[in-house]
């Protein structure tokens, strides 16, 4: 389509209305838009409130005005809600070259450019130049691992496309890039969520709460993490997901609350 003049005018034309698609979602009182270029992010608006219950409650009870990670933050719909439902100041930890534009679009669209900051860089253990490992590009997607080989179950994953850059840890983020400490921590990152919580003990003894993604099957992620939330002086809380995860890839994985 791209090779005359018209098709590119086309092409262009399409990509533009796309992106110019948004969608209102109305959750506890609150209007928030989104930006749907394509099925998978209108799928992610139309489930707002019944895909991940869990995490939209656990925001609700976070103090107005803290200060929260959200580690693996997609396209900003957890991001938008808590700094819209509850002031907070987010950081937005996205790698994906993808997200990037409808993160940045979904924080523009809710008038929170003021209190969401994206940080475009994977959190892992330690500070080090390697690749994001991706298994799709389509916007909205999931399913990426920094510097390792293996996806959200343990698994070795079917890498679609690959590019490098930085990662570092949450230390790292509070000592080189000056991002304040953390109150709570939301983390989703699909496979290694128990690096990201070695390199970050001294910043997990002083949050207050974290929820956190864990696939019961990927025995090393969900011993590991267990271990380094209970040194971090964490207790288990809850672990959930909603109905519609009982059967299918995400049947083992679970959203844990952790509190002190």
């Amino acid at each position: 389509m791209g090779k005359t003049v018209v098709g590119r005018y086309f092409y262009t034309q399409i990509i533009n209305n796309a992106m110019s698609r948004t969608q209102e979602v109305s959750h506890s009182g609150l209007k928030l838009t989104f930006s749907i270029p394509n099925t998978l992010n209108k799928y992610r608006a139309d489930s707002f409130s019944s895909k991940e219950p869990e995490t939209l409650e656990w925001i609700d009870g976070i103090p107005r005005s803290s200060v929260v990670w959200d580690i693996g933050a997609n396209v900003g719909l957890y991001s938008c809600y808590a700094a819209k439902q509850r002031g907070c100041r987010v950081f937005a930890f996205e790698p994906s070259v993808f997200n990037l534009e409808l993160l940045a679009r979904n924080i523009f669209l809710n008038g929170l450019t003021e209190q969401v900051t994206i940080v475009p860089l994977p959190l892992s253990d330690t500070l080090s130049v390697n690749t994001l490992n991706m298994t799709t590009t389509e916007w909205g997607g999931a399913l990426s691992t920094f510097g390792q080989d293996y996806g959200h179950d343990g698994q070795v994953m079917l890498k679609a496309f690959k590019f490098p850059t930085i990662g570092l840890s949450m230390v790292d983020a509070v000592e080189f890039l000056k991002i304040p400490q953390p109150d709570y921590i939301k983390m989703d990152v699909d496979g290694i969520e128990h690096l990201i919580l070695k390199g970050g003990a001294p910043i997990l003894s002083k949050t207050k709460s974290i929820l956190i993604e864990i696939n019961d099957k990927f025995t090393t992620q969900a011993n590991d993490a267990n271990m380094y939330l209970q040194e971090a002086g964490f207790s288990l809380k809850e672990k959930r997901h909603a109905g519609v995860f009982d059967t299918g890839m995400a049947q083992y994985t679970f959203n844990q609350i952790w509190v002190r």
